[in-house]
């Protein structure tokens, strides 16, 4: 292995208030896992950190509802997440990394940990002392008691009606609902979450507020440099905020429960750092907790986070959606500031991007979006979720990194359900996978041979030349994928190597020559496919280590190979010269096949056993679960019959020309030659995406008959088709592709499903 890049996995802090769900999972706690293990087997030097987030306020309301100190509370969920998490398989031990503490490792802490209190009230004075913090006296909900005491209200504690998109119940700084973040003063309607009966005011209170306004024109030069690399959901949010304008925001509140604010006199006495200056900040300082106490160099974090002239550090951020302008504006602004105080300077000096021997900044941030539970936004605070420790309790942990995996929210909300997760296991990992692994196994027992494997005199690569050439091109194709954060499409590759596997198995019919004459015709050839089959499965063993890593350190020992899969380099999964090995005898499949009916069962008794909060259970949401697979549904959705779809009309028309809207700075006047007398006007929202000279002449579908309407005072007369290209941005549809090649189908989600001749219908995911 090479001596590599240095490669910062920085995963979103999860609030220690109640155990991970599956939306945490694939959101946050996955991607970065698959990441990790792959830059390890490309050999490079990972360090992976996080924790729980126990500060704020959260972890209050859950001490309060429950009668706790809030201490009891993180105790108790740091330790069912974290053991949630390496039984998931998450790479979060041991914190050395195997080849030594210089190619990194991993720690997953605690806010509450004393060394990252200290750290963050040490660069809390830095920044204080600078000059980038200000007095301001704002406004903040205040619950009265009746017995004539009183509190100031956190933003958890207060909820209302959205001044942005007007949904209720929305929390008293950010809505779930639409992502609108907004000072707590500004929610409508509100009311103490706690004590709803309690009276509500305004009261003045005292904060220091950060300067991010400073950091304006140096986080848009920053923000210009990532816009390559980051996602179309993050390149949006983050341009939002920037566009809007920075405002100083406060990094005080008035808490009993965090990290006291490192300054001196009364007026301090009773306020907190706020949890979104501080939590950010661990991500550091986890850095150098972990070089400090299991490193055992006090300045190795150094090595990921200084910018050096004669390495490449690459830092990538894994959150979600909900979560990107506090990585992409917020932490970047500390970030800057401290190097800004470390370099000498103060508020009054322009504040500068990094440069050599300052911190780094984060250098992509693959944010996911939601994976969804029957149709409605997984939910730790309401209810609504499957949580990860059930989950791991009756299910393979593999089986849902499977799911998880080839149905990641990567640029799109996706839905978890019962059906489809079954469906994915059967059909797709044991039909597939498991079953390529099976015959090889089981075909390879039945030949006769004694000591060394019997595949071995039936070895002859220059049989397959062609499927050595198509696995390196596969390999090539899953690397750069993983390479982008294309992580579904990257085990969709893998996944065709298995079937190609069977493919191949299949041609061959190995199994007619298992006890046939040595010298029979075509023998020799049918049981090369089979000694290449092992071949393959030792590929697959090696490039879906990141995805499955406990079946493919099952499979690497089935195989009769020795060590971990995982310390395996990557590029020796296309070593086609490797030797054989005797396979184990005691074979098993990788994978158990399950029945929809049991859970779906399961699951109702579950439900209707548990209480809301319960750990043990936790599965909600469930008797919304059908056993047919044609009655899945997502919440506040009605089905359509097939003949209302039917009244939708589609027509194909050429692109003649592309105009800036006068009145809406992100949409074009396109009109279209649809073979009618008059050219067709459509308002189409891709600004974003495409440039005029981009989308002149092109063929593409449109919706003809929808009723024409006004936008920003020009008639639109339809609507022009687009798809998910695979990174979150729109392509438009080109007329040879619409009727069969759409990926995601477009087909509408409340289609009634109907038999077709031929096969079922498609879903529309």
């Amino acid at each position: 292995m090479s001596d590599g890049d240095h490669v910062l996995i920085c995963v979103a802090w999860p609030y220690a208030n109640g155990p991970l769900h599956l939306g945490h999972v694939a959101g946050c706690y996955l991607p970065p896992d698959i990441h990790a293990r792959f830059e390890r087997a490309l050999g490079n030097r990972v360090l992976m950190v996080s924790g729980s987030d126990e500060h704020g306020t959260p972890i209050t309301v859950s001490a309060e509802q429950e009668g706790l100190e809030p201490q009891n509370i993180v105790d108790r969920y740091h330790e069912i997440n974290s053991k949630a998490l390496l039984d998931l398989g998450c790479t979060w031990m041991p914190n050395i990394d195997s080849r030594g503490a210089e190619y990194g490792g991993s720690l997953f802490n605690r806010t509450t940990d004393i060394d990252h209190k200290n750290r963050v009230q040490s660069n809390f004075k830095e920044l204080y002392d600078a000059g980038f913090f200000e007095l301001r006296s704002m406004e903040q909900y205040y619950e009265l008691n009746p017995s004539g005491g009183g509190r100031f209200l956190p933003d958890r504690y207060i909820e209302g009606t959205c001044p942005s998109c007007g949904a209720e119940g929305a929390r008293g700084d950010q809505c779930d609902t639409c992502g609108a973040t907004y000072e707590s003063s500004e929610l409508k309607n509100p009311i103490s979450k706690m004590n709803p009966d309690f009276e509500v005011e305004i009261r003045e209170t005292d904060h220091l507020f950060y300067r991010l306004d400073l950091f304006q024109e140096a986080l848009e030069k920053h923000a210009e440099q990532r816009q390559s690399v980051w996602k179309p959901n993050v390149r949006a949010m983050t341009k939002q905020w920037l566009d809007m304008g920075l405002r100083p925001r406060a990094v005080t509140r008035d808490l009993s429960w965090g990290i006291n604010v490192p300054i001196e006199g009364d007026d301090w006495i009773g306020k907190c750092i706020y949890v979104w200056f501080e939590a950010v900040q661990g991500y550091l300082t986890c850095s150098q907790i972990w070089s400090e106490k299991h490193a055992q160099e006090s300045k190795a974090w150094e090595s990921w986070w200084v910018n050096n002239e004669n390495s490449i550090s690459r830092h990538y951020y894994f959150l979600g959606k909900d979560n990107v302008p506090f990585h992409t504006v917020i932490w970047p602004a500390i970030l800057m500031g401290l190097n800004h105080v470390r370099n000498g300077k103060t508020a009054k000096d322009t504040i500068e991007l990094p440069s050599v021997g300052d911190l780094h900044l984060e250098d992509n941030v693959p944010a996911m979006e939601y994976l969804m539970l029957a149709g409605g936004q997984f939910s730790k605070s309401r209810k609504h979720a499957i949580w990860l420790p059930s989950f791991l309790e009756r299910f393979d942990p593999d089986t849902l990194r499977y799911y998880l995996s080839i149905n990641m929210p990567e640029g799109h909300d996706t839905d978890f359900t019962w059906n489809e997760f079954v469906d994915r296991i059967n059909n797709e990992l044991i039909a597939t996978y498991g079953n390529f692994v099976n015959r090889v196994m089981s075909l390879t027992a039945r030949l006769p041979h004694e000591g060394e494997s019997p595949l071995l005199s039936f070895d002859d690569n220059a049989l397959h030349l062609d499927d050595i050439k198509f696995l390196d091109t596969l390999h090539s194709n899953i690397t750069d994928s993983l390479k982008r954060h294309r992580y579904k499409e990257a085990l969709r590759f893998a996944m065709n190597g298995a079937q190609h596997g069977n493919q191949m198995l299949q041609n061959a019919a190995p199994w007619k020559h298992l006890k046939s004459d040595e010298n029979a015709e075509g023998r020799h050839e049918s049981l090369s496919s089979l000694a290449f089959g092992w071949r393959l499965c030792r590929y697959l063993a090696i490039v879906t280590q990141p995805f499955l890593p406990f079946s493919s350190q099952k499979l690497w020992q089935m195989l009769g190979l020795q060590g971990e899969v995982a310390l395996q380099s990557w590029n020796s999964a296309i070593d086609w010269n490797v030797k054989i090995n005797t396979t184990a005898s005691n074979y098993e499949p990788l994978f158990k096949r399950l029945d929809i009916d049991e859970i779906v069962e399961e699951e109702k008794s579950l439900v209707e056993e548990s209480e809301p909060s319960s750990i043990g259970h936790g599965v909600k949401g469930g008797k919304k679960e059908k056993k047919s697979m044609t009655e899945d549904k997502p919440e506040g959705i009605t089905y359509l019959e097939f003949e209302t779809f039917m009244e939708v009309e589609l027509r194909v028309g050429r692109i003649s020309s592309v105009e800036d809207h006068p009145n809406a700075d992100r949409l074009y006047v396109v009109k279209l030659d649809d073979g009618s007398s008059e050219e067709r006007t459509i308002c189409a929202g891709i600004k974003e995406f495409y440039s005029p000279e981009d989308l002149l002449n092109k063929s593409v579908v449109f919706v003809a008959n929808l009723k024409p309407r006004p936008l920003r005072g020009v008639v639109s007369q339809g609507m022009m088709l687009a798809a998910d290209d695979g990174n979150g941005a729109p392509a438009t549809v080109p007329a040879t592709f619409w009727r069969f090649r759409l990926n995601p189908p477009m087909i509408p989600l409340s289609l009634k499903s109907r038999p077709c001749y031929g096969g079922s219908h498609v879903p529309a995911s």
